[in-house]
């Protein structure tokens, strides 16, 4: 009587196990619908730099690049900036943020007697309250004189030619400008991690709603900015995102709040030329600022775990259990989810030039991530705030 009692209860907890797997299965597979229909198509690829009617008049325009130990990219770089073609007034101001590699010797070498005139201004260590970039950013702008657009590009972007003249066109009536710069995808780890960066990066903040005027998303990414003065002025200019660790976003709202009309999209002038050789530098990139976009907040950081397991672990994981206990219900949904997650990660490896077998890998990306941002907290907890170049920088 015992065993066949034990044998019941075992029987029931697994009918238990199926029900609960089975019913969290139909929710991960909604939560992927309502994604792909509800939030601002951002998994596609199609915000490209908007065309646009060239102004009759082009308006002066300062470049100004915050460069921090940056010599052993800017050969790769500054050159492309200083021989632009710009039917207006441009200048290019380079900011070294404290160097130690000789990177404002370098920018003049590689500039000398090239079309657009470059200048270097070095600010000294930021002062509390200041992140390095932004300090660098501020006095940028106030050496550009009385330039009535900002490009902020950062040193590890290559402009291809036309690119001044694309952006200025393209911005119109815009008061921002950004485009998500072509990263680096070189090494197995940078296939592997990078296109998903700007994956996740477009899931957190649509493009379409970012563009929308009367919508709350706002975004910008910091590596290449074009904004107008009066609208930054508008937003309280740089000192008002002064202690910004992730900057970009947040000169974006600023700009937006103010009544700015921003836009961002993919870049095809703009790209990386930073390497990234092992996961190592990766991790470093993305746990910097991960536990920063949750603002610090614990629950957040659950909930955020909790929705990565529920949207990339769960689907495969019925599949195995489907497979396991021919569950023909659990099979399929949890195959219909993991197959629609990898499609709507597929538009991304296209844009990368990345194979398409590599999006049924995104429930392994997406632990990568979480491992990044839980040890981002962890850091945080530990005392580690997020650093840059030996940098480190206090909560905000």
């Amino acid at each position: 009587m015992i065993t066949v009692s034990n044998e019941r209860r075992a029987a029931r907890m697994r009918t238990v196990r199926a029900v609960i797997l089975l019913v969290v299965t139909v929710v991960a597979l909604a939560a992927w619908v309502w994604l792909a229909v509800a939030r601002g198509g951002y998994w596609r690829t199609d915000q490209r730099l908007p065309a646009a009617t060239p102004p009759e008049r082009w308006p002066d325009l300062a470049v100004v690049v915050p460069a921090r130990d940056e010599a052993a990219v800017l050969a790769a770089t500054v050159p492309a900036l200083v021989h632009q073609e710009y039917p207006g007034v441009a200048r290019v101001v380079l900011v070294d943020d404290g160097s130690t590699d000789g990177t404002a010797d370098v920018a003049r070498t590689l500039a000398a007697g090239a079309p657009l005139p470059l200048t270097v201004v070095e600010p000294g260590e930021p002062p509390p309250g200041w992140t390095g970039k932004l300090w660098a950013l501020h006095a940028g702008v106030r050496a550009a004189g009385d330039a009535e657009l900002f490009l902020f590009t950062d040193a590890d972007i290559a402009h291809r030619p036309g690119s001044l003249r694309a952006l200025v066109t393209a911005a119109g009536s815009r008061d921002l400008v950004s485009q998500m710069a072509r990263l680096r995808v070189e090494t197995g780890w940078e296939r592997l991690v990078v296109p998903a960066f700007v994956y996740f990066f477009a899931l957190l903040y649509p493009f379409r709603w970012v563009n929308r005027p009367g919508a709350r998303t706002a975004a910008a990414a910091g590596g290449c900015v074009l904004v107008r003065r009066a609208a930054l002025d508008a937003a309280g200019g740089i000192p008002a995102v002064r202690d910004a660790v992730i900057d970009d976003v947040a000169l974006g709202r600023a700009v937006k709040r103010a009544g700015g009309r921003i836009w961002l999209g993919l870049g095809d002038l703009v790209h990386s030329v930073r390497p990234y050789p092992g996961l190592g530098p990766l991790w470093r990139m993305v746990s910097r600022s991960a536990f920063p976009q949750l603002h610090y907040s614990v629950p957040l950081l659950a909930g955020t775990v909790l929705g990565l397991a529920l949207l990339f672990l769960v689907p495969p994981a019925a599949v195995v259990a489907g497979l396991v206990t021919a569950s023909t219900a659990t099979l399929v949904l949890g195959g219909a989810g993991w197959l629609l997650s990898a499609a709507l990660f597929l538009p991304m490896l296209r844009y990368y030039r990345q194979p398409a077998p590599l999006a049924v890998l995104l429930p392994l990306i997406a632990t990568l991530y979480g491992a990044m941002t839980v040890d981002s907290a962890l850091q945080y907890a530990r005392g580690r705030n997020a650093a840059w170049k030996g940098r480190t920088y206090p909560r905000t």
